[in-house]
């Protein structure tokens, strides 16, 4: 949502469930060229791994101000999607219109599209049409605020679906110790009876009293 009305409200109520966003200006290939903005992505992590080392103030001024207006363009367009590593799974967009670019790269790699969609818009490329005015600020907050509702839902029940595979693996685990506990017993018991009988059968050899044999004897 790149759109004046919109701004704000996606930037604050996305943020807050954590979800990645783009509200100053969708750039070309965000999608389809998907790895070369992750690399810029990655060059704005760099500078910021070069002020926290030190090695930023072995710059020269010049060199310093030039990087630091690049990392401020990076954060301004690119900020917002850094956590972002990999396609998003469903893009939710206000205004097909404006946002058309946005509607077409997610078109073409099969990302669902959600969207607010006025009467003046083409609803044809839209998976999930919301029917709405996104024009009003009032309207887009409603439509997003209740997307956001539904995101804090889905990933409470997440968290609540991983944390339950979890204790049901523990369970799990805690279930094959059991079982196995009597065998690995019956395993260690064998194992010390077999070396018992060995013990016994070199015992039994050593004690018993050397006979020559039948034919040394005869001679």
């Amino acid at each position: 949502a790149t759109k004046k009305q919109a701004k704000e409200i996606v930037a604050e109520k996305v943020a807050a469930v954590g979800m990645p966003y783009v509200t100053e200006r969708w750039a070309g290939g965000m999608l389809t060229n998907f790895p070369t903005i992750r690399k810029a992505v990655k060059k704005m992590a760099t500078i910021d791994k070069m002020t926290a080392d030190g090695t930023f103030d072995n710059f020269s001024k010049r060199e310093k101000l030039q990087i630091a207006r690049q990392r401020a363009k990076l954060e301004k367009n690119l900020g917002s999607i850094a956590d972002l590593t990999r396609l998003p799974a469903a893009l939710f967009v206000v205004d097909v219109q404006k946002e058309a670019n946005a509607v077409k790269e997610a078109k073409r790699l099969s990302i669902p599209v959600f969207a607010m969609v006025d009467t003046c818009c083409d609803p044809t490329d839209i998976d999930y049409v919301i029917p709405a005015n996104d024009d009003a600020t009032k309207s887009i907050a409603v439509v997003v605020e209740a997307m956001c509702a539904a995101l804090a839902e889905g990933l409470e029940e997440r968290k609540l679906e991983k944390e339950k595979e979890a204790q049901e693996a523990e369970a799990a685990g805690e279930a094959a110790k059991k079982e196995a506990k009597p065998r690995i017993k019956k395993a260690v018991k064998a194992t010390v009876d077999a070396e018992e009988e060995a013990v016994k059968e070199v015992v039994a050899a050593v004690e018993t009293p050397y006979e020559e044999p039948a034919a040394a004897a005869e001679e």
